[in-house]
């Protein structure tokens, strides 16, 4: 049985939450002290957290960045929050979803299913080159320099690794970042891969990516 870590100031919301997650056939842990939020995770186990990033005393942004750094597991934010600098501040610091509310319980407990799946099957550490790959942190660390990931900079390195020495054609890459190639620029892959690449380059791995012209990239 999956556990699952609630961390939401709002008791309504949260007992509903709760109440919904327990039908669902998880296991629930909720936090109700919202300081030293980190350290708090530090003394349970979880296989997911649901992280509400408006808290009463500590920011969740914040919290969410400490807590990367002490652990791999899958976080998820629920936010009331409609920003788009809120959804890339929290992936960028390492959410592996971002959720606003109101949101509708069966699409939340879809994504929950998937963030939960994902995690189970991808192997949490691979290396490259001398490059440490987190797959559930989104970094990518050598010594003691680390570079966080953007989500679509990691499925595209994913996607890469995978398929070491291989061409990955372009056509591959926008559908498992989009889904649905016909609606996307293709200027926007390249955006992420030339973004990729100035990252790979900070750890001294500026051509690690070649392009193949009219085919894709590769991963050498």
């Amino acid at each position: 049985m999956y556990k699952i870590c609630i961390i939401e100031d709002d008791k309504t919301l949260r007992e509903e939450l709760e109440a919904l997650l327990q039908a669902s056939g998880y296991a629930v842990i909720c936090l109700t002290a919202f300081h030293h939020i980190p350290e708090q995770l530090r003394q349970i186990t979880a296989d997911l957290i649901l992280l509400d990033i408006t808290l009463p005393e500590e920011n969740g942004e914040m919290v969410l960045k400490k807590f990367r750094k002490q652990s791999d597991t899958p976080v998820m934010v629920l936010t009331s929050r409609t920003s788009k600098l809120d959804e890339v501040l929290s992936m960028s610091y390492g959410a592996d979803d971002y959720i606003t509310k109101p949101y509708h319980p069966t699409i939340l407990l879809l994504r929950i299913s998937a963030v939960l799946k994902r995690s189970a099957s991808m192997p949490s550490r691979q290396s490259c080159h001398g490059i440490t790959v987190n797959m559930v942190k989104g970094t990518l660390a050598k010594g003691d320099k680390e570079i966080i990931l953007t989500k679509n900079e990691m499925l595209i390195f994913q996607l890469l690794l995978d398929h070491q020495g291989e061409i990955v054609t372009r056509d591959a890459l926008i559908t498992a970042l989009w889904d649905n190639s016909e609606f996307i620029s293709d200027n926007a892959l390249s955006v992420n891969v030339s973004r990729l690449r100035g990252k790979l380059a900070e750890l001294g791995l500026p051509d690690a990516i070649e392009t193949r012209k009219k085919q894709g990239y590769v991963l050498i």
